[in-house]
């Protein structure tokens, strides 16, 4: 191992104090590992896409639905103007539009466009050289077993929420 890679099992680098339980060092990565790559994955953005934005396109199309606003707002987490504002960029943009609910017309729902469908992709492509040198410089990561641990972990989060 080199000097750069010794310095990884640090005091510096740990994700608590000593004593701190091993959940909350893992959580702590967690979240550091997602402002770290949320921040990489804004940088390289194609488009003008913000973060949020991509948010919620990935929202809609990896459950295959179409949500109202308010929906999307406690899904994300975030207050309902603040959606608000996101989705009016995106319908703006033509990335997704508004629909009349089948069972309320007064209700509108938010519906990828093709335009918003292509947009996404093409952020998902934009980051594969990152995602890539992350692969080769984890070697014995098994991707897929941490995706189902962090994936039951989600779950378990959003159901006590």
């Amino acid at each position: 191992m080199d000097d750069k890679n010794d310095g990884l099992a640090s005091a510096e680098a740990q994700a608590g104090l000593p004593g701190d339980p091993v959940l909350f060092k893992v959580l702590t990565e967690i979240s550091i590992i997602s402002n770290l790559a949320d921040r990489e994955f804004e940088r390289l953005m194609p488009g003008g896409l913000t973060l949020a934005q991509f948010g919620v396109l990935n929202h809609l199309l990896r459950l295959g639905v179409q949500q109202t606003i308010g929906e999307i707002a406690s899904a994300m987490q975030v207050a309902q103007p603040s959606m608000s504002s996101t989705v009016k960029k995106l319908t703006d943009k033509n990335y997704v539009d508004l629909i009349p609910d089948t069972e309320d017309r007064r209700v509108k729902r938010v519906k990828v466009t093709p335009t918003g469908r292509a947009a996404r992709d093409r952020a998902v492509k934009a980051v594969a050289p990152g995602l890539a040198a992350l692969k080769d410089g984890t070697p014995g990561a098994d991707w897929g077993a941490m995706l189902g641990e962090l994936t039951r972990l989600r779950i378990l989060i959003d159901s006590v929420r």
